[in-house]
């Protein structure tokens, strides 16, 4: 073999190992690129805080997932959402990012719920949790939850407090403060939070409750003042205000946004979509601006969820069924 010969017969051996690595390298790209994109169902309009929140989740998740669509089916407080997902193929291809509400609420205020939140669906991760604000206003001069329950004693008529509707988580968190002390308060729904802080600052009913997000900007400009927060530890938003049970108040609830798959999702799926949740609750950038937003990240495993779901289910089932508030 002359040496030219020799030289083209290497030169061809590399070119074709240079190939079957370029190969092997595109084979996962080319592989994610032939399945179908994740989908993301929202049970809400684009712009509010369960779709800026997805919106949030599926970029981060697109280093894992590649294609990710993200579907917004409005109404029925998400319940045209949930029947979308719950009728899925169990492949890990079609998840939904919802509020708590739903899955805990629901089933105790509607008399007909056309889903089971435990049994139609499999928890993948508790993305976020945030809390609620006990906000007086400027007609009650209350400063404490402790003036608060004292002058509900003496002055029932000033005892009237604000939410963004019946049968909201505001409006329950109200009736489980109540059963938690033993005043009587006066519940004034509202067609959202915005109407609510209007009467709230004009002195038209004397507190409110309200996702701390909500009414932050009001409390720091001095135009009302939230006077307790729900949760079980301070709010980043408002460090200076006390939870209830720094009050002297046994009660504490949150709320939260998660992820849940169809009944019966894969355990291969499951895992897949399990563990990048949990890198997305741990990511610091990702923390940051959920904390932006008012939200503490979590990015739970399925167990935890499952959890989390079963004892908020628990705990409202006595203050919903004491308003004996029922929805069709």
């Amino acid at each position: 073999m002359t040496t030219k010969q020799h030289n083209r017969r290497t030169l061809a051996r590399l070119a074709l190992g240079g190939i079957a690595l370029c190969l092997s390298t595109l084979a996962p790209s080319l592989q994610a690129q032939d399945k179908p994109p994740l989908k993301i169902v929202v049970g809400f309009p684009p712009g509010g805080s369960a779709d800026v929140l997805a919106r949030m989740v599926a970029d981060a998740l697109r280093n894992d997932f590649g294609s990710i669509i993200v579907e917004n089916k409005p109404g029925a407080g998400g319940r045209i959402a949930l029947n979308a997902v719950k009728v899925s193929k169990p492949d890990g291809q079609t998840v939904i990012i919802l509020p708590s509400g739903p899955m805990v609420l629901f089933p105790h205020v509607y008399k007909k719920l056309d889903y089971d939140p435990v049994k139609d669906f499999t928890p993948v991760s508790q993305i976020a949790r945030f809390q609620f604000g006990v906000v007086s206003g400027p007609a009650t001069q209350v400063k404490s939850i402790a003036e608060m329950i004292a002058k509900a004693k003496t002055d029932q008529a000033s005892a009237s407090y604000g939410t963004p509707g019946a049968g909201t988580l505001p409006h329950f968190m109200g009736v489980l403060l109540e059963q938690s002390t033993g005043v009587t308060l006066n519940h004034v729904p509202f067609q959202g939070g915005a109407p609510a802080n209007n009467a709230l600052a004009g002195g038209h009913i004397g507190y409110k409750f309200d996702v701390v997000s909500e009414t932050a900007e009001l409390h720091r400009a001095g135009k009302v003042r939230i006077i307790a927060v729900t949760g079980s530890q301070r709010d980043p938003q408002v460090p200076e205000v006390p939870t209830l049970q720094e009050s002297g108040i046994n009660m504490s609830a949150n709320a939260w946004f998660a992820m849940y798959g169809p009944a019966g999702l894969k355990s291969d799926a499951l895992a897949r979509l399990e563990n990048a949740m949990m890198k997305v609750g741990r990511d610091p950038a990702m923390k940051a601006k959920m904390l932006k937003l008012g939200y503490e990240a979590i990015g739970s495993n399925s167990a935890d969820l499952a959890e989390a779901q079963q004892a908020d289910l628990n705990r409202w089932e006595k203050p919903i069924k004491a308003t004996g508030v029922k929805l069709d």
